[in-house]
């Protein structure tokens, strides 16, 4: 999947986090930020259409 480039703003103190999860986890700080975009996107993601789960009879 290709990324594309972009510039955010972030505080300091989050920033420091970051870093040290980042060589916590042997990752990059990048690694952390796209990670944590992808959950943000995923919360606040609109399905169009309802969920279709299977229906099982029960006995």
């Amino acid at each position: 999947m290709p990324l594309e480039r972009t510039t955010v703003y972030a505080d300091p103190e989050d920033l420091a986090v970051i870093k040290e999860a980042a060589a916590r986890r042997g990752v990059s700080e990048a690694e952390i930020i796209r990670q944590a975009i992808h959950r943000a996107a995923q919360k606040m993601r609109v399905w169009n259409e309802p969920l279709d789960f299977p229906l099982f009879d029960g006995p």
